[in-house]
């Protein structure tokens, strides 16, 4: 069973957020990104509203409480589904709910969700309409400008006003259309050119909705230049490759000078690793994603090897874990001279 429902103590600023990425933003890294930035809005990976609904709730949504502020987002088509979903994951903590439109991927669209979904308005509407009468939480939605040929931006300006008609104030928009069966995922992320003044535009036409940026943006420079015209920036790969940015957005953004510094954030997250070693985690779940932590810095590829080299370990094998765990506290200080074995 889930939990019964916790009190939402998180006030919500989306200035900038990560944005939700499958295989990248589980809740393994976003404890990590916790650790370098207090601020950014987190999110999961997409997830199912039928998976919710049929599978392991507490596997699927189980989160550690320090991650907050952590966002939801759903994938599906099935309003009661949706509807039930939002509501579970309000009772799980979670501090929003979004609604994917914006996946391009052939599986994704053989089952009736993501981006496929934009040609599908009203659909969409009565789906938003069923999730917010379900819950407390806003509910949100991140979509792309468009799909195939179908670019320009009235209908772009009529998706959204329809959306807008369920109560929903708040749209991510990667500022590319969707590349239906085309493209694939990879493709759909750098092929499809960014058209930032369809966004910019949407925000004057809107000036009631809160419109967040994203697609293509890698840096504080590029943040400070979308919050002069939007009210938000949201960050995909570059974060993920390159996670120690968001202690530049910290300070750059936020105003927030305590920045702890790499080898602190690695403290920290030791002890982490080794309490969900006991609970059944692979040491490789959690420090996988921390192979960007030192990018930029001398000597980075000495980290990334040592790490590839020697973090899929038995979890059985404590001694070989806390050895390792050793190490890797030891290797901040070793990797610039090339000195970790």
């Amino acid at each position: 069973m889930y939990p019964t429902k916790l009190k939402n103590m998180s006030k919500i600023n989306r200035l900038v957020s990560v944005a939700p990425m499958m295989d990248c933003t589980d809740r393994h890294e976003r404890y990590f990104l916790r650790l370098i930035s207090k601020h950014v809005l987190l999110y999961t990976e997409m997830v199912v509203s039928e998976a919710i609904d049929r599978g392991d709730k507490d596997k699927l949504l189980s989160f550690d409480l320090r991650e907050k502020p952590v966002a939801l987002q759903l994938g599906g088509s099935a309003p009661k589904l949706l509807s039930n979903a939002a509501k579970i994951g309000e009772d799980y903590g979670y501090d929003e709910i979004n609604l994917n439109l914006g996946c391009p991927s052939k599986k994704v669209q053989k089952n009736r969700f993501g981006a496929c979904l934009i040609k599908e308005p009203n659909l969409v509407a009565d789906c938003l309409s069923k999730m917010i009468n379900a819950t407390s939480l806003p509910v949100t939605v991140k979509t792309r400008i468009g799909y195939d040929d179908v670019e320009d931006y009235e209908h772009f300006y009529n998706f959204i006003k329809t959306l807008k008609e369920t109560g929903v104030k708040t749209f991510i928009i990667h500022a590319r259309k969707a590349m239906l069966g085309k493209f694939t995922p990879k493709q759909n992320l750098n092929i499809p050119p960014l058209k930032y003044d369809y966004v910019y535009k949407l925000k004057q036409d809107f000036k009631d909705l809160e419109i967040i940026i994203n697609g293509g943006v890698t840096s504080t420079e590029e943040v400070k230049d979308h919050l002069v015209k939007v009210d938000g920036a949201m960050i995909g790969r570059s974060v993920y490759h390159s996670p120690y940015l968001l202690a530049d957005i910290e300070k750059e953004i936020f105003n927030n000078q305590k920045i702890k510094e790499r080898e602190e954030i690695i403290e920290e997250l030791i002890d982490y690793v080794k309490a969900q070693v006991k609970m059944g985690t692979r040491v490789n779940q959690v420090m996988r994603h921390t192979l960007g932590l030192f990018h930029g810095q001398t000597g980075s590829s000495h980290w990334k090897r040592y790490l590839s080299e020697n973090m899929c370990v038995r979890d059985a094998d404590v001694k070989k874990i806390d050895h390792i765990m050793d190490k890797v506290r030891l290797s901040p200080k070793l990797h610039s001279a090339g000195r970790i074995d």
